[in-house]
């Protein structure tokens, strides 16, 4: 198929529930090959109902439910979805000519485990795309990450294909890390091919922070980081929980409420027990957890990297690392002074991802816009040195209006 330009609107809701963004863009080839440009065109936020959000948040914990309720959930947030694009293209006066919708991650298991007799990876996003085709009248590109796991892949992370088209530098290492429900950072060595780059996941990104918010305070998240600036970190909890054998292991790795949700919320709130902590104290520690995984993640798998990546070309002590941040985490000031702090002495500079145009909110969707337009050319979506997967692969499913 011949390379197009097309208008795409990447829609995205993440491990954090907080609700869908939608990205429109404008996805053209380059002459000569290579990637192609994004451009970020317009972007929506819309919270969920908090019905439907209750409905999330219970389903991605339930050890057991209805094949009626996950159904019924399955097309609600399909039809959200088709709210969302919808009310987005209106506001701003566009049209689309297909979206990529990355659907709300119900499971994800990146790791064998055995099941009938079969040991298996899997994955599995909610969000029906046919009230999308129905309604927007034309292509939806969904499903993304089964082809990946089929391939030998964790079926995660896929935003470094967006990293790698907008963000690869010839003269400075950049490090892309997203802070969403999990964190997750993808590493581009200066002058990198995609063989160079490698990704993985962090650990929690909001996600605890959210449920401790939830839990002690009644409220969804730490707006701007407030509750966390009133409190202390309980460093005990903190170092005792950086030992857990997720931070140890080596990429590729992904995390989500798996590792990160209910039961670890539950662990993490009985061990700042003892210390006669106040609420904003375990906020803080929360906040003190997602910053120092970050930076634990990059003196110990980002930094020799980089410097076995780059030291055939020149002194890597010389190059400083660009920390380029986004997702919702950037809204909360106290994680990002954290995030600074604990960076700095790592020769790292932290900015947001704002700073080189792209708004840190519309990353991920405009991502899935991007893997959406590569889909709908037979072009491969996931970049096996992130992945883990055996080869390149064509990712998702596409629904005809």
């Amino acid at each position: 198929m011949k390379l197009r330009s097309l208008s795409v609107a990447g829609v995205m809701s993440g491990t954090s529930a907080d609700g869908i963004d939608v990205a429109i863009t404008r996805i053209a080839p380059r002459r000569g090959g290579g990637p192609p440009s994004v451009q970020l065109l317009a972007h929506s936020h819309f919270a969920y109902p908090a019905a439907v959000r209750r409905a999330v948040l219970a389903t991605m914990d339930a050890p057991s439910i209805a094949t009626a309720e996950l159904a019924r959930l399955n097309w609600r947030l399909g039809e959200l979805y088709a709210d969302a694009v919808a009310r987005t293209l209106t506001t701003h006066k566009l049209t689309a000519d297909l979206v990529g919708c990355h659907g709300q991650t119900l499971y994800h298991q990146s790791s064998p485990q055995s099941y009938l007799g079969k040991s298996l990876r899997c994955t599995w996003q909610l969000g029906e795309p046919a009230p999308l085709a129905a309604r927007l009248r034309i292509p939806i590109v969904s499903n993304f990450r089964p082809a990946d796991i089929a391939a030998g892949g964790h079926g995660a992370p896929l935003v470094p294909m967006l990293d790698y088209a907008l963000f690869r530098h010839a003269t400075r290492n950049r490090v892309l890390q997203n802070l969403g429900g999990i964190g997750n950072v993808t590493v581009l060595p200066r002058e990198c091919k995609p063989a160079d780059l490698f990704a993985f996941d962090t650990g929690p990104g909001n996600m605890v922070i959210d449920a401790c918010m939830s839990r002690l305070f009644n409220k969804p998240y730490d707006r701007n980081g407030a509750t966390a600036e009133r409190g202390s970190i309980l460093l005990p909890v903190v170092q005792q929980l950086l030992r857990d054998p997720y931070f140890a292991a080596k990429p590729p790795k992904t995390a989500g409420r798996e590792q990160f949700g209910a039961t670890f919320v539950d662990r993490f709130l009985r061990l700042c027990k003892p210390y006669k902590s106040s609420p904003a104290d375990i906020i803080t520690t929360a906040t003190a957890l997602t910053a120092w995984s970050i930076a634990k993640a990059h003196k110990r798998l980002v930094e020799p990297r980089l410097a076995r990546n780059t030291a055939p070309r020149l002194p890597h002590t010389n190059t400083p690392t660009e920390y380029i941040v986004s997702g919702g985490g950037t809204q909360n000031a106290s994680l990002m002074t954290l995030l600074a702090i604990s960076l700095k002495s790592l020769n790292c500079t932290v900015q947001t991802s704002d700073a080189l145009g792209l708004s840190s909110q519309a990353k991920e969707a405009t991502a899935f816009a991007l893997l959406a337009w590569l889909t709908f050319h037979g072009l491969p979506g996931n970049i096996p040195s992130a992945t883990g997967a055996s080869q390149p692969v064509v990712l998702g499913s596409i629904t005809h209006a």
